[in-house]
């Protein structure tokens, strides 16, 4: 008898055997045991997460012989028939081979006639997004309104390239990728139930070779089987797969730590002489960042399902958080950027030298350890700052009298009662206008209003305005109102006001605001340009400064 693939020996053949996609078989299993059937059913998933093994343990489900339920026998002849793939009312079709509408049309012929011996008559057709057009729309009124006798069970891996109208017409299943330890718990159920030997970590990395498809986990198994001669060992998959093991990225991260540069170039080079996947190589280090980061902020969260418990713990407690994260945003791009290197290692090693050159301000400094989270003692700050910290800090111009936060308290002599003569002087609080404008209660176009006037003059009675005549559509009787009521809330009593769209030859509360704004932001930017740490990355990494990037915190 000739070899059967595991993936075809260990497919599922009820619904309790399918692993990772419950929420699935929940729904399917309530419709067949409740009698409410769909016409029309859409699977859709990545490569290898069951689509198909649902669609034919539904058919199974509809046409066992005792009776339609959840839980099909798989002993009868119906069962068996569908199990080999010989059942005649299952009609399997591979719409990548059946794209011309001449085709569907042939296929679709046969709908009206009833099934041959089971209840119903059965169309699974796989990758159903590549049918044409033309097959579509031959599709769409048998699709919408079958005989009672006939199902269809639709599988894509692509279910955008699906046209709305077959969208609407049937009940749509999002298969899930499958994570990694439940595929690495299925393959070593399997491999007990063959008795082969393995170990754990060997499965580990079929499982994350296999990207969430428990099909192509199964084929990588066989492979391992075969390239093992029986066994599934560490040292032969990762030769298999071109990966490391684990402990090559631990010393690369220990370096890291070190800020050893000549032991991180001369384990890049003993890692080149293996041949790896140094695309893999750099997701194993961030596999591994990812995992101290987790010990950092929350000490429980460790799992020991490499085997390596006691290495993460140590390096979360030699490196600050900010350096793991640091390190795993830098890993990160060059992971995208891979590809663009002149050559992988290149790229690899320019990654882990960029982890070297960038490094927090602390660095160096004394540290002190809590738990299991290494933070930076407290260091008194020096009078210089750090370009990021400068560009952080507003700035106001020397010519701008700073925004008050509440009113300035008025000198006393200034109050005057309301009949009391002017003879010189203004008062400090219509004077200096746009202090009143920060200090009054309003919002709005009430204040967008305040803020494009100018102060007149104040006789103690009227307070005129002149306001910028670009924003004399602003002059409206209830905004005007409600200047007017918040002045008068402001000084206290009863005032008149006077508001005259002219020409403004002096900056008012917006452009003071506009150019308070600006010199912040200009600061900001010399302060970054001209900081040492900015013009040595400049000079010795070619990095540049992206216009737009720096910002004043207001």
């Amino acid at each position: 008898m000739s070899y059967q693939v595991l993936a075809r020996k260990w497919r599922p053949r009820i619904f309790s055997e399918l692993v990772g996609q419950a929420h699935v078989v929940r729904a399917l299993s309530n419709a067949l045991d409740n009698d409410r059937l769909h016409h029309a059913y859409l699977f859709t998933g990545t490569r290898g997460v069951g689509k198909t093994t649902l669609a034919r343990i539904f058919a199974k489900s509809l046409n066992c012989e005792h009776g339609v339920g959840s839980t099909p026998c798989g002993q009868c002849s119906i069962c068996r028939e569908i199990d080999e793939g010989r059942f005649v009312d299952l009609l399997e079709v591979d719409a990548a081979s059946r794209t011309k509408v001449d085709q569907t049309r042939e296929l679709l012929d046969n709908v009206p006639y009833a099934p041959v011996r089971g209840r119903y008559k059965v169309y699974l057709i796989d990758e159903v997004h590549m049918f044409s057009d033309s097959s579509f729309n031959a599709l769409l009124k048998t699709l919408e309104e079958p005989p009672p006798h006939v199902k269809f069970l639709l599988a894509t891996t692509d279910p955008q390239k699906v046209p709305v109208t077959v969208l609407s017409r049937c009940l749509q299943f999002n298969l899930k990728r499958l994570p990694l330890d439940l595929i690495q718990d299925y393959l070593q159920e399997l491999l007990n139930r063959e008795g082969i030997q393995h170990e754990v970590r060997a499965l580990t990395l079929l499982a994350k070779g296999a990207d969430g498809s428990m099909r192509d986990a199964l084929s990588l198994m066989d492979q391992a089987i075969a390239f093992g001669g029986g066994k599934v060992i560490e040292a032969d998959v990762q030769s298999m797969l071109g990966t490391i093991a684990h402990d090559r990225v631990h010393e690369l991260l220990d370096a890291l730590a070190d800020m050893d540069a000549q032991k991180v170039v001369a384990l890049t080079a003993d890692l080149a002489e293996m041949a790896p996947d140094f695309a893999g190589v750099l997701q194993d280090l961030l596999l591994l960042l990812h995992r101290i980061a987790l010990v950092q902020a929350v000490p429980d969260a460790v799992d020991n399902s490499t085997g390596d418990q006691e290495q993460v713990v140590a390096l979360a407690e030699r490196l600050l958080p900010e350096d793991v994260q640091l390190f795993y945003q830098i890993a990160l791009i060059g992971q995208r950027d891979l590809s663009l290197a002149p050559d992988p290692r290149a790229g690899f090693e320019m990654v882990l030298l960029r982890m070297l050159a960038f490094r927090p301000q602390h660095a160096g400094t004394p540290t002190t350890t809590q738990g299991n989270v290494t933070t930076p003692a407290p260091v008194k700050k020096k009078p210089t700052e750090s370009a990021t910290v400068a560009a952080a800090k507003p700035v106001v111009s020397e010519t701008v009298p700073p925004r008050a936060a509440a009113p300035t308290p008025p000198a006393p002599e200034v109050r005057r009662p309301v009949d009391a003569p002017v003879k010189q002087g203004v008062p400090i609080e219509f004077r200096h206008w746009h202090q009143v404008v920060d200090a009054l209660s309003l919002g709005g176009i009430a204040k967008q209003l305040a803020n494009n006037c100018v102060y007149d003059f104040w006789d103690g009675v009227t307070l005129s305005l002149k306001l910028d005549q670009a924003h004399q559509h602003m002059l409206v009787e209830s905004t005007e109102q409600r200047l007017h009521k918040a002045l008068e809330a402001y000084i206290g009593r009863e005032i008149k006001l006077k508001i005259a769209p002219e020409s403004v030859q002096i900056a008012t509360p917006a452009k003071l605001q506009a150019q308070a704004t600006a010199d912040r932001q200009k600061e900001a930017e010399v302060a970054v340009q001209e900081d040492p740490m900015v013009l040595a990355l400049e000079a010795q990494l070619g990095a540049s400064i992206i216009p737009g990037s720096v910002r004043p915190i207001d």
